[in-house]
């Protein structure tokens, strides 16, 4: 089983730059240990399961909540059986069928 989950968290009481506070959940993700792309708008992550997933999200809200009186959050999920690897299975697909590589 699989659950990619793509999310974009951010406090909104804390001014125009919040650079330092997205750094704290990518220090979060990172040590996870499930796989991820950080994007310009989000961070996608790949996980085992729900719980997996969901956890990696609250414990990046947990760090935030510390000093952030308010926080917005917007996730997505994509749920399937199967293998793993999809993050990249997905990409990859895409590519074949335009038959190169896209930006990264």
């Amino acid at each position: 089983m699989s659950v990619m989950l793509n999310f974009a968290m951010f406090p909104t009481d804390k001014g125009e730059s919040v650079g330092p506070y997205v750094s704290r959940s990518l220090e979060v993700v990172d040590g996870s240990g499930v796989d991820y792309r950080f994007g310009p708008m989000g961070t996608a992550i790949e996980a085992d399961d729900w719980d997996q997933a969901l956890g990696v999200v609250k414990q990046c809200f947990e760090k935030m909540q510390a000093d952030c009186a308010r926080i917005y959050c917007t996730i997505a999920i994509d749920y399937r059986r199967g293998p793993a690897g999809r993050m990249t299975s997905k990409i990859e697909s895409v590519e074949g069928r335009l038959d190169r590589k896209l930006k990264k």
